[in-house]
This record gives structure tokens, C-alpha cells and sequence, in this order.
């Protein structure tokens, strides 16, 4: 029996809770929802933090991988060939494995992972906010089985607005980001049923990664009626500032809005970052109405994630470079063959544990350099989890560990410290800091004692903690 194709669709920037279904009525993803719908959505998802300002490399490479952050190479710029990726090792077992948009490590891996694709992003060596026009011009490449790449970006569309410019003008509009992805995957999942690879039995494995939400927040007009700064509210965590220095306030995310933050201009901030979210909701529509006419939808597994969340006015902040629940939080859905419908996991997950998920979904074995874990079991059972906390890392500033009611995080900036402890259970937008409550010294030793096993197990090197 041929085993399902693969779907997976991954956002730049999506926090966890900006899917309709999840409880948001300030944005409109009705086509998330019908994933939601038909599949199981894990509601504590989280990526272990990160070791660079830009997140989204170290979290795309873990997830790629399945490794933890401290095995990952370097800051994940690069996949060591002794690394095996997800696509590479499904390519090895039959499949079709095609790539479209943003891919933030090497060029040799990405060409042992893929054996076609369109719209490549991310060969230019720099930062794509960078280099191009914002999402209605991007830098792409056509797939190139070489690994070559010539020096020189194609551009989706010529340039038609200023840079942060967020919204269609009267020029002759070109095509947004979201689009040229979407329009190549469709493509592909159009073309698929009468290819050779398909005439042999092969199932696809298509990995569809977004450069949105990821500011700048461009987005069409009409979605500027819906989404506007009056549409929106302020998060209940919303502070002016930020407490203390959590060692990355100067960087370039927090430097997108004014410091003190403006109550209005954040919640401008978080209406594109919705709107944006909502246009991307329809064109995953587009791909999932594609897949039911060529009548591949039922043999299709659909992953749906982010690779990291974002702060948008919480705790002061405006990034994703620190270890709350908003900025480690992410979407993860799966549906498909053998998922159970409509339904949701509260199991403490990371993104590692996709590649194994889905190794088991597909009747594989995982390779032995994959160190996250299979959900499978959680799938089918819901009850069932595989972990008891989680551990998260930023940088040599932060560190920080939950389980499924508390969560820790210690600072280390320059030789001061500072200690925050939540009860996620009574306090989710982890706004009052019980660290120094007594009633809580316990859970405060117990977790710091977490985190010191956590740092020995998993290789942490990083000496700020070492007196914890």
C-alpha cells in the first residue's frame, strides 16, 4: 500500500493562539479552522528558545532535524551532513521531496533534502527584510538540482512599493509572498497525479515555508478595513517597558516600535499582525481545495506550525528573544489518514517532535540522530503524554523550564539576576511573578533543580548558570 503524501506548512512568526478556533475572535482564519476541524491540534507546542536573534534559524533547524538546540551545529546556519534532515530522509525512502519559499541554513543540505522545488528564498546570504522590497518583492531562485545557485535573485514581481510600505498602492500591484508560494505549491499538488514519480507509486513530501507573518506586515487593502487599530485590543500582559534588562531589549525586533511602547501604535502593530495572519489563512484555503480536487486530500497528511511565536506589545516587548510562553509558543496541527477529527492534545510538545511523528504515521523507522518524540502515542490516546516539563534557552541571558502547571525563568545580564515564576494554570499570561512567595519556595527549588539536570543532560555550556 502507498504510503500518504505529506504536507507541511510552516509560518514565520505565528504565535500559538491566532487561530479562531483556539478562542480569537479578533481574527479570521477560517480555513486554519477546518484543519482544526478535521485533525488534531496540540495546544502546548513550544520550541526549545534559540541561540541567535533570528529565532526562526536555530528553531527551523531543530525542526528539521529533531535535535535540541545544544546539538544542533553552531546556530543551526548550517545542517552537518551527519545530521540526517526530515526530507532527506523520507527522499531516502521513497518519496518526492519538493521545497518552496524560505530556507534559512545551507545549500548542501537543502540539496540532499530535496529532489524538486520552486521559489527557493534564502540564497542571497542575507537577511531577507534586507535584501528585497518586503513581500511584494522577494529574492527567489528557481530549484537548482546542483545546489549551485547563481549569485544573482530572481525577483517574484518588479519592486511596486517603499519598503514597510504595508499596503497595496494604485500601481499595478505584483505579487505578495504568501501568493508566489502558494501559486508554486498549487502547482505542484495540480501537477503531481500525472507525473512519473506518482506513475511509480511515489508519495510527495511538500514543505511550504512562509516568510509571513514575519514583519514587514504587508498586506492588501481590503484587509486594512477589517483590521485596523480599533478592531484590536491590548493584551492583558501589555506593559510600557519591559521590568528589568532581560539582555536582548537593543535588538532589531524590539526596535520596530518606539520605547515606552504607545498603547494605539501596538495595537496597529497587532491588527496587520492579524491581517497578515488572515491572508495567509486563505491561501491555505487555496491548498487545501487543490488537494481535495485532484481527490489526493484523504491520502495526505497536513502539518500545520510555526517556528516561533512573538511578543507584539506583551511584557513590553515586541520580539520573539525571550522565553515566555507568546515567543516559545507555536501552532501545531496535524490531520489527515489515521488522525483522529476535531480534537486536541494538552501534551507538552516541542517542534523535534514532528520528524518522529510523522516517521511513525508513515510506517518508517526515525534515524538514531533524530532526539525528539514520536506524538503518535498522543494521537491515538488522549491522555497520553511524553514529557513531564520542558526546557527552554535564550541565548547565554536566559533560561527557563515548565511543567504542566508552573514555569521558571532566571536572567543573567551582565552579572545581574533576575528570577520569574509563574502558575500558568491560574496566570497563562504570565503577568504576577511568585518568586519570592513563600508559599512557592518548593515549586521554585524543585524547578531550579530541573533546570541544573537539564543543563548537564542536554550540554548547555553557558557558565551564567552555573550557581543555580
Amino acid at each position: 500500500m502507498r504510503r500518504p503524501n505529506i504536507l507541511f506548512i510552516f509560518t514565520d512568526d505565528q504565535r500559538f493562539d491566532t487561530i479562531s478556533a483556539f478562542g480569537n475572535t479578533e481574527v479570521d482564519t477560517p480555513n486554519l479552522d477546518r484543519l482544526v476541524a478535521s485533525g488534531t491540534a496540540f495546544t502546548r507546542a513550544y520550541i526549545m528558545g534559540g541561540s541567535h536573534p533570528a529565532v526562526c534559524m536555530p528553531s527551523r533547524a531543530m525542526m528539521l532535524t529533531g535535535r535540541t538546540l545544544f546539538s544542533i551545529e553552531r546556530q543551526g546556519q548550517r545542517i552537518p551532513p551527519e545530521h540526517t534532515t526530515m526530507p532527506e530522509w523520507f527522499r531516502s525512502h521513497g518519496y518526492t521531496t519538493a521545497h518552496i519559499g524560505k530556507w534559512h541554513q545551507d545549500r548542501a543540505s537543502h540539496t540532499r533534502s530535496f529532489s524538486t522545488g520552486a521559489k527557493i528564498f534564502g540564497f542571497n546570504n542575507k537577511g531577507w527584510y534586507e535584501a528585497c522590497n518586503g513581500h511584494w518583492h522577494i529574492p527567489v531562485h528557481d530549484f537548482d538540482p546542483s545546489g549551485e545557485y547563481a549569485p544573482e535573485q530572481g525577483y517574484n514581481d518588479p519592486p511596486i512599493e517603499p519598503f514597510r510600505q504595508p499596503f497595496e498602492t494604485t500601481k499595478t500591484a505584483g505579487r505578495h509572498s504568501v501568493e508566489v508560494f502558494t501559486d508554486e505549491a498549487i502547482d505542484f499538488v495540480r501537477t503531481y497525479p500525472g507525473s512519473q514519480a506518482a506513475a511509480e507509486g511515489k508519495p510527495f513530501f511538500l514543505y511550504l515555508a512562509h516568510i509571513a507573518p514575519h514583519d514587514p506586515r504587508q498586506y492588501p487593502q481590503r484587509l486594512r478595513r477589517r483590521y485596523n487599530k480599533d478592531s484590536v485590543s491590548l493584551p492583558d500582559n501589555f506593559v510600557i517597558c519591559h521590568p528589568f534588562d532581560n539582555g536582548e531589549l537593543l535588538v532589531r525586533d524590539e526596535l520596530l516600535e518606539a520605547q515606552p511602547r504607545r498603547p494605539d501604535a501596538v495595537r496597529q502593530h497587532i491588527a496587520d499582525y492579524y491581517a497578515l495572519i488572515a491572508f495567509i489563512d486563505e491561501h491555505v484555503g487555496r491548498i487545501l481545495d487543490a488537494l481535495t480536487e485532484t481527490g489526493q486530500y484523504d491520502n495526505t497528511i497536513i502539518v500545520f506550525a510555526g517556528d516561533n511565536g512573538l511578543a507584539v506589545g506583551q511584557h513590553g516587548l515586541m520580539g520573539k528573544q525571550n522565553v515566555y510562553d507568546h515567543s516559545v509558543g507555536v501552532p501545531l496541527i496535524f490531520t489527515g489518514p489515521g488522525i483522529p477529527a476535531a480534537e486536541r492534545r494538552e501534551a507538552l510538545c516541542y517542534l523535534t517532535d514532528i520528524f518522529p511523528t510523522l516517521c511513525e504515521l508513515t510506517d518508517l523507522p526515525t534515524p538514531d540522530t533524530v532526539e525528539g518524540l514520536s506524538l503518535a502515542p498522543c494521537l491515538n490516546d488522549a491522555s497520553a503524554g511524553v514529557r513531564d516539563v520542558l526546557h527552554y534557552a535564550y541565548r547565554d541571558c536566559q533560561r527557563a523550564v515548565s511543567d504542566d502547571r508552573y514555569k521558571l525563568i532566571e536572567y543573567a545580564v551582565e552579572g545581574e539576576r533576575h528570577t520569574q515564576l509563574f502558575d500558568l494554570l491560574e496566570d497563562p499570561a504570565e503577568k504576577n511573578n511568585l518568586a519570592q512567595d513563600p508559599e512557592h519556595a518548593e515549586t521554585l527549588q524543585r524547578l531550579r533543580a530541573e533546570l541544573r539536570r537539564w543543563r548537564t543532560e542536554l550540554n548547555d555550556k553557558c557558565e551564567n548558570f552555573d550557581d543555580l
